[in-house]
């Protein structure tokens, strides 16, 4: 029997903790066949194929910043998502700080291994 997937709507914002979910969302989607990725441009886009996959799976929301725009794209689009979270929150809490927008480093590739077992243990 087939396991249902579950996909993950990351970030695109042109900030530091943007660029470590798009890394993390991005590894984790090469990692797992039961995990997929849904582009939020397309989606606020209107993309056609992102309007049906935004109603079959799951969507976890993975949010660069609190301006929370990927759960604020998807609520217009009359998505709930089933699981939400601010990587700023738990990377401030742990003293992790990204490097740059367009660049990880040492400090962002830190960030982005601490974000992978977050969203993990989220969608297990």
């Amino acid at each position: 029997m087939e396991k249902e997937k579950i996909a993950l709507c990351p970030c695109n914002g042109m900030s530091p903790y943007g660029l470590v979910v798009r890394a993390s969302c991005s590894d984790i989607v090469e990692e797992s066949p039961d995990i997929i990725s849904v582009c939020i441009t397309a989606t606020s886009a209107d993309k056609e194929g992102f309007k049906e996959i935004i109603k079959k799976y799951p969507i976890m929301a993975v949010n660069g910043c609190e301006h929370s725009c990927v759960d604020i794209i998807l609520a217009n689009k009359g998505v709930k998502v089933a699981e939400s979270m601010n990587v700023m929150t738990p990377l401030q809490e742990n003293d992790l700080k990204p490097g740059g927008v367009a660049r990880l480093g040492e400090s962002g590739e830190k960030c982005v291994v601490e974000i992978k077992k977050i969203i993990k243990d989220r969608v297990e």
